[in-house]
């Protein structure tokens, strides 16, 4: 499947948004094709939302956002589906609990593809309208958002083969449309690179452009979420960021040194984390049945070697931290990350900072359903910037904010390490 489109800006012609839609919304569903039906319904931990359920949802995103206010005579689906797809919005009613995403035996998988159908012909119908371009930035957000769930589909379908005792391939033949092969490319980038900032006032958040990785110019049209803005000035210190994600040769000599046992270079909240689960590697590493072989590691390709030039990934915020203890190094602030970020070639992790996720100045939450987009989860959450190997082509850009809480590891995080230049 060619790439798609990098984002139309947000008063884009109507011609524009179909063909945008549709790429958007076939590329959901091609992701799915490598699955069994039985593969889109376990949820083995909270976190991690069944593949069915990632398809129901966004069709209900659009459902309820885009068709009911602005279609005339619409009928949604099904009557019970706000409820079973809502994920976390109180403006729009009671919904199923997340951790019981993966309990249901219906709607069946046929059903949610109906149900994308059915969203989707009445999404053809309104986009035929001259008064689509009206809705070109609610649109907009809806294939944002699409394009997040691609993200955590990806993710989330890789727990739920990587933690079963089969260790079951993904995508074999390439049906997903997903370059698998490049899920442990080696590292980007000279790990002896250190890029530098010379320390002053710098302009942080969204602007209406943005340059990509490694491109040096604002290249892309206007989108950004609420969180990115509004546009700032933050002194940041003399930094060096080095050019090279952390590699898993690096990560292994942190393990082999006695990382995981050294109550000094963790958080106290981490270390008690640590002994609680227990923790002894990142996700998905496991120790070959023969010691000396070393470790193995579950890929979308199966269980395979560890590639020990890849950029570690899989980690808490809390390891990453312990590791750049170790090191000597720590991690970068998400302003000392966007000053340097233009000059490095980034996307292949989710790059861990020691930002809190707080609003920016001036932030304000939007009025009604939309509002609950950002604003309410900024609290005891770690913001991640760039992009990783499963971010869809186009989604990526310098000011976005991810976030999630220290703990979780089964996103493509990883470790790109600052010092202090003096």
């Amino acid at each position: 499947m060619p790439e798609l489109p990098h984002p139309i800006a947000l008063s884009g012609p109507p011609d524009a948004l179909l063909p945008r839609f549709l790429a958007v919304r076939a590329r959901t569903e091609r992701l799915c094709l490598p699955l069994t039906i039985e593969d889109h319904i376990p949820q083995p931990v909270t976190e991690v939302s069944p593949p069915r359920w990632h398809l129901g949802h966004t069709a209900w995103f659009f459902e309820s956002f885009v068709l009911q206010p602005n279609l005339a005579g619409y009928r949604v689906f099904h009557p019970r589906f706000n409820y079973l797809f809502n994920s976390y919005y109180e403006t729009l009613g009671d919904r199923l609990a997340r951790d019981q995403r993966g309990t249901l035996g219906r709607p069946t998988v046929a059903d949610v593809i109906a149900y994308r159908a059915h969203v989707d012909g009445h999404m053809r119908e309104l986009l035929s309208q001259p008064s689509a371009n009206e809705l070109a930035s609610l649109i907009e957000l809806g294939l944002q958002h699409e394009q997040q769930h691609q993200e955590l589909l990806v993710t989330d379908l890789k727990y739920i083969l990587g933690t079963n005792p089969l260790a079951p391939v993904y995508d074999e033949q390439a049906l997903g449309g997903l370059p698998v092969d490049d899920e442990m490319a080696p590292a980007a980038g000279s790990p002896l690179h250190w890029v530098e900032h010379p320390g002053g006032l710098v302009r942080i958040g969204h602007a209406g452009a943005d340059p990509g990785p490694g491109s040096g110019a604002a290249v892309r049209p206007a989108f950004a979420f609420d969180n990115e803005a509004s546009q700032h000035q933050v002194m940041v210190p003399r930094v060096q960021i080095r050019a090279a994600l952390v590699t898993q040769a690096e990560y292994l000599a942190f393990m082999q040194d006695g990382g995981y046992d050294r109550f000094d270079l963790w958080h106290a909240e981490a270390w008690d984390w640590l002994r609680q689960l227990p923790v002894h590697a990142p996700l998905y590493w496991q120790p070959a049945a023969d010691e000396q072989s070393g470790w193995l590691q579950y890929t979308l390709n199966g269980v395979r070697p560890l590639q020990l030039q890849a950029p570690v990934t899989h980690l808490s915020y809390y390891e990453a931290y312990a590791f750049c203890q170790w090191k000597g190094w720590r991690l970068p602030t998400e302003f000392e990350w966007e000053a340097v970020a233009p000059s490095l070639d980034w996307g292949q992790r989710w790059e861990w900072t020691e930002s809190a996720y707080l609003p920016y100045p001036g932030f304000r939450r939007s009025a009604g359903a939309v509002g609950e987009y950002n604003g309410k989860f900024m609290v005891n959450q770690k913001v991640l910037r760039g992009a990783s190997f499963a971010t869809p082509p186009g989604h990526e850009r310098l000011t976005y904010r991810n976030f999630f809480h220290p703990h979780l590891r089964w996103q493509y995080t990883g470790i790109r390490p600052a010092r202090d230049w003096t």
